[in-house]
C-alpha cells in the first residue's frame, strides 16, 4: 500500500544520507527481496538492500555472489554509522 511504500523509500533515503555522512559513496544499489524465492526468506516478507558504491570498487561480488570484501568488521561499520541515524 502507499503508506508503507512512502516509509520503505523513507528509510531508503534516511539509509543513503547515513551513507553519505559516514562513507562518501560515489552512488547507491537499491533493490527488494520480496518472498522467500526471491531471497527474503520468509514468505509475504519485504526487505530492501542499499548498496554504497564506489568508482572502481568490485562491481556487484557484494550483491549477487556471495563474496564479502569488506575493508572493516561490521563492527567498525556499525560504529561508523550510528551516528547517522
Amino acid at each position: 500500500d502507499e503508506e508503507t511504500t512512502g516509509e520503505i523509500m523513507a528509510l531508503a533515503q534516511r539509509g543513503m544520507v547515513a551513507l553519505e555522512q559516514s562513507y562518501a559513496p560515489h552512488g547507491y544499489n537499491v533493490g527488494f527481496n520480496q518472498g522467500r524465492v526471491a531471497g527474503a526468506g520468509v514468505e509475504h516478507h519485504i526487505h530492501m538492500h542499499v548498496v554504497p558504491r564506489w568508482g572502481g570498487d568490485t562491481n556487484f561480488m557484494p550483491v549477487i555472489a556471495d563474496t564479502k570484501v569488506m575493508p572493516q568488521t561490521l563492527e567498525q561499520s556499525y560504529e561508523a554509522l550510528k551516528g547517522a541515524f
